[in-house]
């Protein structure tokens, strides 16, 4: 996948420093910094003067402790080399910023990229959004000016522009921008070279300027795969912060005033005791789970769990999945969400869709969502579990069977009132119910064997 570089930063390490009363190792400008870190960011009232080195300072001490509980450090009221570390990240002294996107409309050539989808999509409103949204302790505000030199400067340029990274045609390395400081701190530049879209076609402009802005800003790159600042282009519809994002540009910035702080999603971790899926299906035989944005996969392949976003093969899927299955019969998966499903032929979303499931299949309308669904490959007929009930489908005929729906508990014994999803592998169906998996043998209607569901993943 092409990658979003950021030019290196140098990290410089630091020794630990005692506290309260600071160690002759404790240099001036990091006293300096801490207490200009707790003034703006934890409201450290020193009224001028300079407290830090003061003996038995219990009010510094408890918001050091503050900041270091929050950002996961080892909680000690003194100043370690962690905790300058993210004291030191660079940012913005100001957070009342400007951008300017002039250079933008001056430097089209008549290439790939249009005039209009820099003007609509990048330089109004929403490319900023994700970062202007009070996670923060002083809230980002960013002011569009045309004339001047901004905080951060938006450039279209392509090879070598002069600033020691010179991008490389299309593909390959996107955009980069710099990190907080004078002169080129802070701005983007972005590939000419490049197709740019408004969509999930080739390079979504608006993705890649969130990610590079979050780098103006002093974000470094996340090793979350569902992070903006994951450094390899991927595109997921709507774009938001991670709860990753979010830690991290409070690390820079300081955490919300509001007493409860903001949160945002989080990536599932498939090993996770407590993990419940939203959906899972075969897929051409292999198992797909699915969870909010993220399908997982045990790929033979590659040696771990494959994780990575539903939008990587079928971007026009929404989030949040409630059931799927396939239809080996005709190379077809279907998935539902609400009262509507949609349907592919491997990685080809199919025409036409999505479609109601009252036209399709003749669910009543009481019906508004699908929990779980299953085709047997043998019989042609498809489950449907909807609260305590379930409905057969013959998919031959493309109606329903007459007769249903039938309670849960009564033709699945021993598995509950309630399917959160189903799969059929290796000739059994596997139900799955919360964190809990069946092995059940249709023909029987017996319980074979009980796992977790995430078994698969050799957890």
């Amino acid at each position: 996948m092409p990658s979003l570089l950021v030019p290196l930063l140098l990290l410089c390490g630091v020794g630990s420093l005692g506290f309260p009363t600071a160690t002759p190792g404790a240099q001036d400008q990091d006293v300096r910094t801490v207490q200009k870190y707790l003034e703006n960011y934890y409201n450290l009232k020193s009224d001028g003067k300079q407290i830090v080195r003061q003996r038995n300072s219990s009010l510094v001490t408890e918001k050091l402790k503050q900041m270091q509980e929050f950002f996961g450090l080892k909680v000690t009221g003194k100043i370690d080399a962690d905790t300058l570390s993210v004291m030191k990240t660079p940012r913005w002294e100001h957070t009342h910023l400007t951008y300017s996107p002039y250079v933008c409309f001056i430097s089209f050539q008549g290439l790939k990229t249009t005039p209009q989808i820099c003007q609509e999509q990048m330089w109004t409103v929403p490319w900023r959004k994700p970062f202007d949204s009070g996670v923060t302790s002083r809230p980002l505000t960013f002011t569009k000016i045309f004339e001047g030199q901004a905080d951060i400067m938006i450039s279209f340029v392509w090879g070598d522009h002069y600033d020691n990274s010179p991008f490389d045609g299309p593909n390959g390395n996107l955009a980069h921008a710099f990190p907080p400081g004078p002169n080129l701190g802070g701005d983007a530049h972005f590939d000419e070279d490049e197709t740019w879209t408004n969509d999930y076609r080739n390079y979504n402009l608006y993705r890649v300027a969130a990610h590079e802005l979050g780098h103006s800003l002093g974000l470094s790159h996340s090793t979350d795969i569902g992070a903006l600042m994951y450094p390899n282009y991927m595109y997921d519809g709507d774009v938001q912060l991670s709860q990753d994002d979010i830690s991290a540009i409070q690390a820079i910035y300081g955490p919300s005033p509001n007493p409860v702080q903001p949160t945002g999603p989080q990536t599932p971790q498939v090993c996770d005791s407590n993990l419940v899926f939203d959906a899972i299906t075969t897929v051409r035989g292999e198992v797909m789970f699915f969870k909010d944005r993220f399908y997982m996969r045990q790929n033979p392949f590659y040696p771990e769990v494959e994780l990575n976003f539903i939008s990587t093969f079928w971007p026009n899927l929404p989030s949040g999945l409630q059931a799927a299955y396939e239809f080996a019969e005709r190379d077809e998966i279907r998935f539902f969400k609400g009262d509507k499903y949609w349907a592919a032929q491997g990685q080809e979303m199919l025409y036409g869709y999505p479609k109601d499931i009252y036209r399709s299949f003749g669910f009543p309308q009481t019906v508004k969502n699908i929990d779980a669904a299953v085709s047997d490959e043998e019989s042609g007929k498809t489950y449907f579990f909807v609260a305590n009930k379930y409905w057969r489908y013959d998919e031959y005929k493309r109606s329903m069977d007459a007769g249903y729906p039938r309670a849960i508990a009564t033709d699945f014994p021993g598995i509950g009132h309630k399917v959160d999803a189903v799969f059929q592998k290796y000739g059994f169906f596997y139900i799955v119910h919360g964190t809990t998996q069946y092995k059940f043998d249709l023909q029987t209607k017996r319980i074979l064997s009980i796992d977790r569901v995430n078994s698969w993943f050799n957890c």
